[in-house]
């Protein structure tokens, strides 16, 4: 065991939580909508066709907004293909994944689902193929009141109420060579500031987001965000961060650093689009929406990608049906904690995505669904984290990153409501157990403390996984030797292993 983790939870005001940051993602991608959350001929489904098991797994997860409907999906989309008689609705060739999308599933049957689990729409336009105009008339379709063609067709179509979308982004990943539609910096700026413009003559108190960057590994990174940001920054409220992590060759102590990339990608986004306001002599603070976030082991896609036959299109092949291990759901119970430490700017964020696809929830047609392991620190910190968040500084053992330098094996934060405190704490290293000892008492005032709930994520086989043959292979336990003494939290936690903490 290495020497303790020693920790001072913050005893400042803290950062108001929005609960936006426990956003999902659903595209038309794969098994994510037909099979995954509609499947019309299965033993739990609804009369609209809807797993309800799925439905129940989606509420416990505790996913707050869903970013719908792509996604590289977004950018070939017409949505008017998604509304209307289901019998008449177009088969359409989906270039984004080359699949044939049938459209049995559109707006007004995502609003229903949305509605069973309990989330909130968020709404992608499409700025690859499509513009200004077409955005516009979604918007009207979805939230006008007043007697238009477009509010005549929503009520034919049996929503006489608006869908009330608050939330809305202007296009996706416009940067990619991959995306139908890709723009230089300076031409995807300016459709999106025209968008941006016209929408809010509309409504100007929706919240729009533009692209950011694709990933931090973009060539463009850094200087696309300042571009587009020159063209939006009166227009728009948020900036968008995409991030992806898989296992560098057998590297297994490099990934469990993954978290220090995302912390750097929101440090540097930031510090750009305060420049940009500098520049403006504006007070104006952009926000960020991590709306899409995940491990994703994309270099196995890209070889069945490769592979496929060109001239077959599909209806939902199994596709990005990664199978998590406890290391991955360490690696996402990192990323959420960083996310978290930077719930000042990061306001909204999307796991990528759901069900199926890079999914915390897996189904099988006509047979179960279950929970991957990157499915519990979600769930758990959705549920546990309080209104205000408190960072907290620790000094712990460190390895060495080829790509960070020294990183330290343990990153914690905490939440403080008025019922308590709640802690979640990853332990990075790949060999050692350790000690994490957090102050928490200047954070709580001095209160004494009783542990409520200790959860801990760890398998001594750090690639055990839920699958199909075990579904509950891997869940959490109790944390044992958790303890409270004069104020301090006492957390022992073996290696590739995370922890979230209830005190109250």
């Amino acid at each position: 065991m290495t020497s303790p983790a020693i920790g001072t939870v913050d005893a400042g005001p803290g950062i108001t939580l929005d609960r936006r940051l426990f956003g999902g993602f659903v595209e038309h991608l794969g098994r994510h909508i037909y099979d995954g959350i509609h499947e019309p001929g299965h033993p739990s489904a609804d009369a609209d066709g809807f797993r309800t098991d799925v439905v129940e797994l989606v509420r416990e997860l505790g996913v707050s907004t869903i970013r719908y409907p792509g996604g590289n999906f977004v950018s070939g989309y017409r949505w008017e293909d998604g509304v209307g008689p289901r019998e008449e609705r177009p088969r359409r060739l989906d270039l984004a994944w080359h699949v044939t999308e049938t459209n049995e599933v559109g707006l007004h049957e995502f609003a229903a689902w949305l509605e069973k689990v309990g989330s909130d729409l968020m709404l992608a336009v499409n700025l690859g193929t499509r513009g200004t105009a077409e955005a516009l008339d979604l918007l009207e379709y979805a939230n006008a009141e007043v007697d238009t063609a477009h509010t005549r067709a929503r009520a034919a179509n049996g929503r006489t109420e608006p869908f009330g979308v608050r939330m809305w982004c202007l296009g996706n990943e416009m940067d990619g060579w991959w995306q139908v539609g890709a723009r230089s910096a300076t031409d995807y700026g300016k459709l999106a500031a025209r968008t941006a413009k016209a929408m809010r003559r509309f409504d100007p108190d929706l919240e729009l987001v533009v692209c950011g960057s694709s990933s931090r590994t973009m060539p463009t990174f850094g200087a696309w965000e300042r571009e587009v940001l020159a063209h939006t920054f009166d227009d728009v409220d948020f900036i968008s961060c995409h991030a992806y992590y898989e296992p560098i060759g057998d590297d297994a102590q490099e990934f469990l650093a993954s978290a220090v990339d995302m912390h750097l990608f929101i440090e540097e986004v930031v510090r750009i689009a305060d420049e940009v306001a500098a520049e403006r002599s504006s007070d104006k603070r952009i926000m960020i929406s991590f709306d899409e976030w995940n491990v994703w082991y994309q270099s196995r896609w890209n070889a069945i990608e490769g592979s496929q036959p060109r001239d077959e299109w599909p209806v939902a092949p199994r596709l990005l049906e990664d199978v998590y291990t406890v290391r991955d759901a360490v690696v996402v119970g990192d990323l959420l904690i960083t996310l978290l430490q930077h719930a000042d700017r990061v306001r909204s964020a999307s796991l990528a995505q759901l069900v199926n696809v890079i999914g915390p929830i897996m189904t099988e047609p006509g047979g179960p669904a279950w929970r991957q392991t990157t499915f519990f620190p979600f769930a758990l910190t959705s549920r546990l984290a309080g209104e205000q968040v408190r960072r907290i500084a620790v000094e712990s053992a460190t390895f060495e990153s080829t790509r960070f330098g020294v990183v330290p094996t343990v990153n914690a934060v905490a939440t403080v409501d008025d019922a308590g405190i709640s802690v979640f704490v990853a332990h990075r290293s790949t060999t050692d157990a350790t000690e994490v000892r957090l102050d928490l008492s200047a954070a709580v005032g001095g209160r004494a403390l009783t542990v409520t709930e200790a959860h801990l994520l760890h398998d001594d086989d750090a690639d055990a996984a839920n699958t199909l043959g075990d579904p509950g292979r891997v869940a959490p336990r109790a944390l044992d030797g958790v303890r409270v003494e004069d104020g301090v939290l006492v957390l022992p936690l073996p290696a590739v292993s995370w922890a979230a903490v209830r005190l109250s």
